[in-house]
């Protein structure tokens, strides 16, 4: 079977950044997916559960209402692995173009006074939710892209080089 796209990326390497995933063809036009990455994977401790979800709903909120982007914003939501979100917008830009949109977004958290959506009627675990974590992490993401705004490597994904056998086959260890 073969390997999926973002498990390709050396997560050993990665830092938090603003990272192109992937491009895909969906009904003629192009979608792209973009990694949102909050945090280095098995270096640094998770995003709590539940700050995640009140992310997930403050930011896919903020993005959907942007005057400029929400016509462009597919999908919001968080990684399995609670080191960051997955940002599907139509078209296809570099990580650079999106960085003003991502820290506008992560800065409008700081703002908030209650989590978009918190009910039992529009949420499915409506008591699982952390605003104060949330503006934490949101912060500490801003003061993050600010202070690396001119570090490329917060725009580039560290590819996992990987071994090919003699007969054409990529070799991944355990």
């Amino acid at each position: 079977m073969e390997l999926i796209q973002s498990f390709s990326v050396d997560h050993t390497a990665i830092i938090p950044g603003i990272f192109f995933s992937r491009a895909d063809t969906v009904g003629g036009g192009t979608v792209t997916t973009y990694d949102i990455r909050l945090k280095r994977p098995n270096r640094e401790p998770v995003i709590d559960t539940a700050a995640m979800h009140s992310l997930e709903h403050l930011i896919a909120t903020t993005l959907r209402n942007d005057p400029v982007w929400k016509d462009e914003v597919v999908y919001w939501g968080p990684m399995g692995c609670l080191t960051g979100f997955y940002l599907i917008l139509k078209g296809s830009r570099p990580p650079q173009e999106i960085y003003d949109l991502i820290l506008g977004a992560f800065r409008a958290v700081g703002e908030a006074t209650e989590v978009p959506g918190a009910t039992a009627v529009n949420c499915g675990h409506y008591l699982m939710h952390n605003l104060a974590m949330a503006k934490w992490y949101a912060a500490e993401f801003v003061a993050y892209l600010e202070a690396n705004a001119d570090n490329p490597a917060i725009f580039e994904y560290p590819k996992a080089e990987r071994l090919v056998t003699d007969d054409g086959r990529a070799f991944y260890d355990s």
